[in-house]
């Protein structure tokens, strides 16, 4: 290579732009805070970056889809939803305001639009729909739905068109049709689908292709496999497994599950046991092949994947830490884990790649 274009090489590589944080949020309940923490994927490691005071029991936070704000529920009272805005460049938060939310929720999400934030409400057994404005800030209810007992996560599809709610007490899960332009829901036909007695739907997730979804039931640690209907929002059974480890004894008490970002694995939390299982996912079926268990920070309420595929970050509500594991990109098994203390009673977490 000549001096020339050695030297534009060498200017075109300083003219890239420089790359984007990923930033870490973990909900710490019992602190009543919210770390900020900055994932360093060249090295492995978790850094603190502040540490954010929300005045009450912090359990969910949902990401709006533009990855701009950041809101988290209070399951004390007041119950409120506090909604942030997420710094660009550093990954801060900027409170934005609060909301009321009609009861202690579960679980909270924001719809494709980033118009619209869901509840569910375990205690209230209730759903509820609350507008955004144009700032990104939460607002007041638009809709409240009574549910069987438990009601515990709820979500919009791919299309926004279906929102579905977990029921816990009520074994089942209720699919929703969802006008994104009001805010409004309406029951489906079929409007519910019935787990396995005593089973406790908890938490659910959708492939990316829309054609497979996935329900975490928390009383008996078991995984159903349905088909997802993308047209008509109806589910099939296909499978029912177990998270358990071999060898299990106790009372069962799954938590929380998530997808690879390429659809490949499957993770799943276990408070009991302490321990994330690993699933390979066929590809064509959806059906999940058992890959092995990792024992990881004692009651794992919550986890999150890294949007690269290539972390995974767990907390520990008795821990009062989370564990950083690298994943292994053939085999989806967790690698030795790098460990931080966080707050009082970590139990959500999401990770965030910035603009």
């Amino acid at each position: 290579m000549s001096r020339g274009s050695l030297l534009a090489a060498l200017f075109a590589l300083g003219s890239l732009p420089a790359t984007a944080a990923t930033m870490v949020y973990v909900a710490n309940a019992d602190s009543q805070e919210v770390s900020v923490l900055q994932l360093d994927r060249q090295s492995g490691q978790l850094t603190p970056i502040e540490t954010v005071a929300v005045g009450g029991t912090v359990m969910p936070l949902a990401v709006s889809p533009d990855k701009r704000f950041l809101y988290a529920a209070l399951r004390s009272q007041p119950f409120r939803v506090v909604s942030f805005a997420i710094d660009a460049t550093s990954g801060k938060l900027k409170k934005l305001g609060e909301a009321p939310l009609a009861d202690s929720m579960a679980n909270i999400d924001v719809d494709h639009s980033g118009r619209w934030l869901f509840a569910a409400s375990y205690p209230g057994h209730k759903i509820t729909v609350n507008s955004i404005d144009d700032k990104g800030a939460a607002g007041a209810i638009q809709q409240l739905i009574p549910t069987a007992p438990n009601a515990h996560a709820i979500h919009a599809n791919a299309s926004n068109q279906f929102v579905l709610a977990t029921s816990l007490g009520g074994d089942n899960l209720s699919v929703w049709r969802f006008d994104a332009a009001k805010g409004q829901l309406s029951a489906n036909d079929p409007a519910i689908v019935k787990t396995a007695p005593k089973s406790g739907a908890r938490h659910f997730v959708w492939d990316k292709a829309q054609k497979h979804l996935y329900l975490l039931n928390e009383l008996d640690a078991s995984l159903d496999v349905f088909a997802w209907d993308a047209a008509g929002g109806a589910l099939r059974p296909l499978q029912r497994t177990t998270t358990l480890p071999a060898g299990f004894t106790g009372k069962p008490w799954a938590a929380d599950m998530h997808l690879s970002p390429d659809g490949r694995f499957l993770y799943a939390s276990e408070r009991t046991s302490s321990t994330l299982a690993t699933f390979r996912v066929d590809s064509i079926s959806g059906i999940l092949e058992p890959a092995g268990h990792t024992p990881t920070e004692k009651t794992p309420r919550g986890f999150a994947i890294d949007p690269s595929g290539r972390f995974l970050v767990a907390a520990g509500q008795e821990s009062h830490s989370v564990s950083l594991y690298p994943i292994d990109p053939a085999t989806g098994a967790l690698g030795e884990a790098r460990r931080l203390p966080v707050g009082k009673n970590p139990n959500w977490v999401e990770i965030v790649d910035l603009p």
